[in-house]
């Protein structure tokens, strides 16, 4: 007799009674291509009427002014139609987008995308491909793993070099680190992380990057069991890169007390200043030792692709991992981003195999099933917007894009550097620039930061321009992030001249009276 629990008749039957929701007409299949070409195109309507009507970056709502909106939203009464349904998106979400591809927007390292790989993107979401085992996918793992083997022929890997295509740069760092720990911890104790656990002396490994590094370095590390006291900020030279001696003092600091270095994290282009850690001097370094080499290349990757400034990046091959984010300056839409390291078997660390899904029987009989490098399972087709930006547009056209904004910047630093009443901290290595409004008149750095920020907050209210900000210093900065190749100096002078307008806004507003005012202007040295 089973010890299965049976089923009665009637709930083997739909009830005669019982009305299902009508989706069947909603699903992507090919009985439904017409209503899908037709909310495809309902879509593309939207998109275009949408942007031919955008006339600045930003709406300037407030985060309160829009949260009103959704406070009575019901889901679950939904729309009528499609019609319906997508002007409710169009008040609720694009009316107050931040639009990347204006030329006002130079805020952070968000860029404008190609046509190629938006359409990548379609058909990517129709085809709804995984891409965790080769059974879920096909020929999709081929494209990813193409892409791998080009970029790693991009940053001067052998063929031992292999990756796997990511979420972001930060789980790209994430694992990097994790796997420089567990390869320290088998190479000194012939212990293995995945399988035993942190070793009891885990705790004493330490990480070194600049102090400008990028945050997820320490995410990393308190995720892996180190802490954050397990990541060493090395301080840098004026230009905003990691200083050498510096880092052997920090490497010899902590080894007198008992540490033991794990790895070093070059940065190829900060997210503040868009600076290049010296990559051959510290793999030389790094090399002697004994420490794993990690360059977060998330935006500098550009670089790779640029005939001009490709020398940039000298010394990258020599890394034993790479972060490379295609979406910032690949143009590609988020998420599009990889990990690539130069040796394959040090991907094994985060190799589990699943009867169900990636046996192990399919790695020795030759079958390619990505999961067995990635700490995802279900993943997306990311590579495919890659793939097709590549084979319409090919790598020079990336490459010239990149070298279009660092133009800019560079053009962008003579205007700032030119202007009395602007301060700017550092000559633009990428495409960055980190400066202050700073008038010909008396003020505390108190009141220069207060100043700085009230600008900000009034040009992102007026929707006119997006700027970033950054302390420097413990000091309040401005920050123009420029990825926009259609973007001209001409925006670039447009915005400053909102920047000191809103700046002198602010001052007028606050003049002195009979009382102390609230900006402190009048504090003379």
């Amino acid at each position: 007799m089973s010890d299965h629990p049976a089923f009665s008749s009637t709930e083997l039957t739909t009830p005669s009674s019982t009305k299902a929701p009508m989706t069947d007409s909603f699903l992507f299949n090919s009985a439904n291509l017409t209503h899908y070409r037709s909310s495809v195109l309902q879509g593309l309507e939207l998109i275009e009427t949408r942007m031919k009507s955008v006339k600045r970056p930003y709406s300037g709502v407030l985060p309160g002014e829009l949260a009103q909106q959704f406070q009575h939203l019901d889901l679950d009464r939904p729309c009528n139609g499609m019609n319906e349904a997508l002007a409710e998106l169009d008040r609720l979400y694009l009316e107050d987008a931040v639009y990347f591809h204006h030329p006002h927007y130079i805020a952070h390292l968000n860029c404008p995308v190609t046509i190629p790989s938006i359409t990548a993107e379609l058909i990517q979401a129709s085809f709804n491909t995984s891409v965790d085992t080769w059974d879920q996918s096909g020929g999709a793992t081929f494209i990813e793993q193409r892409l791998i083997d080009w970029t790693a022929n991009r940053i001067g890997f052998d063929s031992d070099a292999d990756g796997v295509f990511t979420s972001g740069g930060t789980q790209s760092n994430l694992m990097a680190m994790l796997l420089a720990r567990d390869n320290l911890s088998q190479r000194m104790w012939q212990h293995s992380t995945r399988e035993q656990g942190l070793h009891p002396d885990a705790h004493r490994f330490r990480i070194y990057c600049s102090e400008v590094s990028h945050f997820s370095i320490q995410k990393a590390a308190a995720l892996l069991g180190l802490g954050y006291d397990a990541v060493v900020p090395v301080p840098c030279d004026h230009y905003y890169r990691m200083d050498l001696s510096a880092l052997t003092q920090a490497i010899e600091d902590t080894r007198s007390q008992g540490l033991i270095p794990m790895a070093v994290v070059a940065t190829a282009g900060t997210t503040d200043f868009g600076s290049i850690d010296p990559i051959t001097p510290i793999a030389e370094l790094g090399r002697r030792e004994g420490l794993w080499l990690h360059v977060d290349a998330a935006y500098g990757c550009g670089l790779l692709t640029s005939a001009r400034h490709r020398h940039l990046l000298k010394g990258i091959e020599q890394a034993d991992s790479v972060t490379v984010d295609y979406h910032k300056s690949f143009l590609q839409p988020v998420s599009c981003s990889a990990l690539l390291v130069r040796h394959k078997h040090t991907l094994g660390c985060v190799t589990w195999h699943a009867d169900y899904l990636n046996p192990l029987c399919q790695r020795q009989e030759g079958t390619p099933n990505l999961v067995d490098k990635s700490l995802q399972t279900t993943r997306r087709f990311d590579a495919l917007k890659l793939w097709l930006t590549l084979r319409a547009l090919g790598p020079e056209a990336i490459g010239s894009a990149f070298d279009k904004v660092m133009h800019l910047a560079r053009q962008g630093y003579l205007l700032l550097l030119s202007d009395n009443d602007i301060e700017i901290l550092h000559q633009p290595q990428l495409s960055t620039l980190v400066f202050r409004y700073r008038p010909d008149m008396a003020m505390s750095e108190a009141a220069l930061d207060q100043l700085n920020q009230s600008i900000r907050k009034a040009l992102m209210r007026s929707g006119e321009a997006m700027v970033a900000a950054t302390r420097v210093h413990g000091r309040q900065y401005l920050k123009f992030t420029l990825l926009n190749p259609d973007t001209r100096i001409r925006d670039v002078q447009a915005v400053l001249r909102l920047i000191k307008r809103h700046g002198a806004d602010a001052l007028s507003a606050h003049t002195p009276t009979h009382t102390q005012p609230p900006m402190e202007v009048a504090h003379a040295g």
